[in-house]
């Protein structure tokens, strides 16, 4: 499946430049509320923050959507199942900041200064930096707290357009494993609000 992504993200940009007819840039900001799916531990949404610039090809009602922006993301994980098959309470906490890449396609609806869109589309994340904190409970988990350094997801949502004001709302699906460890699993999930604003 991620080797059919990059190759349909193409042909779709090379579509959407071949039609379009409109060509919008703007600039975002918004809230993330993230977590780390894991087969190990229980966890904790944690809030975080993006910011960052878009831009819109198309036509009348479909369009690709490019985007780069930066974000925080992460996790606090509260509890573990031990290799007795037992759960333990045990803290463990990791933030990541990322450079988000997601390509999104869509169509919108309605009048030029009031309109309504659905999109979704994949999404790479690189890893910037990352800051990590763990109980030693955690140490009998190997690589468990050792992470790669880009991820793999697919983004979905909605928003509306309101002149040159953009809101959108998103869920975001890992797709890869963003662990390092054979053994255990763990996938960056999360939602996100962003306020965008049309600059051309």
């Amino acid at each position: 499946m991620k080797k059919l992504i990059l190759p349909i993200v193409f042909l779709a940009l090379g579509w959407a430049t071949s039609q379009a007819q409109t060509f919008n840039l703007g600039v975002k900001a918004g809230v993330n509320l993230a977590k780390l799916n894991s087969d190990f531990a229980s966890e904790e949404n944690r809030l975080g923050y993006q910011v960052g610039a878009w831009a819109r090809i198309g036509g009348a009602s479909f369009y690709v959507q490019p985007e780069a922006y930066i974000g925080s993301k992460g996790n606090k994980f509260i509890s573990f199942t031990n290799n007795n098959n037992n759960e333990v309470a045990a803290e463990g906490k990791v933030r990541f900041t990322t450079l988000d890449v997601p390509v999104l396609i869509g169509t919108k609806f309605g009048a030029k200064n009031l309109n309504f869109r659905v999109m979704a589309g994949p999404v790479i994340s690189f890893i910037l930096d990352e800051n990590s904190s763990f109980s030693s409970a955690y140490q009998q988990a190997t690589d468990f707290d050792n992470y790669k350094n880009q991820a793999l997801g697919l983004q979905a949502g909605a928003g509306v357009d309101v002149g040159a004001i953009s809101v959108d709302l998103r869920y975001e699906a890992g797709l890869s494993n963003i662990s390092k460890s054979e053994k255990y699993s763990q996938k960056p999930n999360l939602f996100q609000l962003s306020l965008g604003f049309k600059i051309l």
